[in-house]
């Protein structure tokens, strides 16, 4: 991280090269067909990135898991303004005239929006450690040793045990937003 803040151009590859398959992973599905204009998810966040790291010198790391925090929040408001963009755009129609109907992203498809709602609520209601496990373990698919470090955990154990009680306690909240 200080030599990619220094510039270094292969410090900075290396970053990318850690944190761009996670983060496509991350993104994947949360970007509805509609908002895309021709762009697949994994470009946008590629793009995010790679303006992200060309600022990436005005970044003070606080905590340990701070740069994947900082990087995701990067690439959901990208998705976000993709969002907005395409609000502010006319309805797409076909060749003959008919309105194309814009669907939900594919993860609002497979669980619902009210559930993808109730996930993303109960989420931010838990505290960052718990967060960053379940965002780290979950959507990005890193391993017990990757969340281990990322945590800061001495061990892969201890880090799958912090990520079984952050999804249990993910779940209470859930289910506390159900009731």
């Amino acid at each position: 991280m200080v030599r990619a803040n220094r510039g270094e151009g292969p410090a900075l590859e290396a970053l990318l090269a850690r944190y761009l398959p996670r983060l496509q992973r991350w993104a994947h599905g949360r970007l509805p067909l509609s908002a895309r204009g021709g762009h697949e998810t994994h470009d946008l966040v590629q793009d995010t990135l790679a303006q992200t790291f060309t600022r990436i010198e005005h970044f003070e790391p606080r905590r340990v898991g701070a740069l994947q925090a900082y990087l995701r929040q990067a690439v959901l408001n990208r998705i976000l303004n993709e969002l907005r963009r395409k609000g502010r755009q006319p309805p797409i129609t076909d060749l003959e005239g008919i309105e194309v109907e814009s669907g939900d992203s594919p993860l609002e498809e497979t669980i619902g929006r009210e559930a993808v709602e109730r996930y993303e609520g109960a989420l931010q209601r838990l505290t960052a450690e718990e967060r960053e496990a379940i965002i780290a373990r979950v959507e990005m698919g890193c391993s017990y040793e990757e969340l281990a470090e990322a945590l800061g955990k001495p061990t892969p154990d201890a880090a799958r045990k912090t990520a079984h009680r952050a999804l249990v306690r993910l779940a209470e909240e859930m289910k506390r937003a159900a009731e």
